[in-house]
């Protein structure tokens, strides 16, 4: 009978523990520069080409993978960054992306 009030409490401390451990999450708006390889459009555009990227960009910021990346609109980023007019030389517009990254 002693058993069964320690398994309890060992079972609730378990499922505690697990509750309460989460993964960081957080997203980086980073410059959409053009700069001929291709990557900022797959990047911005969310294709799977962008993947290996934004992978790299969060493994060198120290977080174990990248959950999204897409292009982001200036009137999502809240104040931070100037509502400049975007550089749009030679036919090629550099905007912002965001790349969210998880521990």
């Amino acid at each position: 009978m002693r058993s069964l009030p320690a398994f309890t409490a060992c079972l609730f401390l378990a499922l505690a523990t697990g509750t309460i451990a989460r993964a960081e999450t957080r997203v980086f708006i980073i410059a959409n520069e053009g700069d001929g390889y291709g990557i900022d459009q797959c990047l911005a555009r969310g294709d799977k080409c962008g993947a290996h990227a934004a992978l790299s960009y969060c493994r060198s910021r120290q977080f174990a993978s990248a959950s999204s990346y897409r292009s982001v609109d200036l009137d999502e980023i809240t104040g931070s960054v100037p509502k400049a007019p975007r550089n749009c030389a030679r036919g090629r517009c550099n905007g912002y992306v965001a790349i969210t990254c998880q521990r």
